[in-house]
């Protein structure tokens, strides 16, 4: 009996966790600290230009994400040892629980996908988090770089040069509901375009349609046009879509 005791006791011994000294751990926390700091940093300047346009992944989304593949990689090493010739599974594993968390920010309407471009620059937030968790803080800063170009400036290159298609939403308003709807589908059906209404009501004696056009900025432009040159419109708005990447 008393043998089988002693042997249960020296089996949970053998699975408690590794057990690290003081020293060990400010050793450590001394090589670590920086890598989580310049994760959050580089985390920090992708999550300020998704702030500034109003989406999911934001600052504090970014720099968590960022800090926690860090500190996820640097785990990895050291849970598995010096002598594991398997230091990256815990890492690898990353990759997964970020294709989980963007699939929460991609939504599917009738006509088009939302969320890619969040869900592409979680993904790449958490590869920086990575790179910054294994100490290579110069690779780390140029992918920060290209991915705050891309998100910033290129969106610009493409409504500029008529290349992307993006969502306008479109307010309209008259007193006559019917010379309304007439005057914007004979705008819509010049650019064969599809009236996708969004919102209708009244206020007072004042009729409003809302409806969401997709379209080069060219065509936007011309759109607007058309329905400003309309009589049976008393008033035109038109409003970027804060759904669209």
């Amino acid at each position: 009996m008393d043998v089988t005791i002693a042997a249960k006791r020296k089996a949970e011994h053998v699975n408690l966790p590794v057990h690290f000294s003081t020293t060990e751990q400010m050793a450590f926390l001394q090589g670590t600290t920086t890598r989580l700091l310049m994760a959050c940093g580089m985390g920090a300047v992708v999550g300020l230009e998704r702030e500034s346009r109003h989406k999911a992944s934001g600052l504090r989304t970014s720099m968590l994400i960022c800090m926690g593949a860090a500190l996820f990689t640097i785990m990895s090493g050291v849970l598995a040892g010096d002598a594991s010739p398997n230091r990256g599974q815990v890492a690898s594993n990353i990759v997964q629980g970020i294709g989980f968390l963007g699939a929460g920010l991609i939504l599917h309407s009738a006509n088009r996908v939302l969320g890619l471009t969040s869900a592409a620059t979680v993904w790449v937030v958490a590869a920086i988090g990575m790179t910054c968790g294994a100490g290579l803080y110069v690779p780390a800063a140029i992918a920060t770089l290209i991915v705050f170009v891309a998100l910033r400036f290129v969106g610009v290159i493409e409504s500029r040069s008529h290349w992307k298609r993006y969502a306008m939403l479109y307010e309209v308003r008259g007193t006559d509901e019917n010379a309304i709807f007439a005057g914007i589908l004979c705008a819509l059906d010049k650019w064969k375009m599809r009236l996708n209404i969004v919102e209708r009501d009244q206020i007072g004696a004042q009729e409003r349609v809302t409806f969401s056009v997709s379209a080069s900025s060219g065509r936007h432009r011309q759109l607007l046009a058309e329905l400003h040159a309309c009589d049976a419109t008393d008033h035109v708005a038109c409003f970027r879509d804060e759904e669209e990447d």
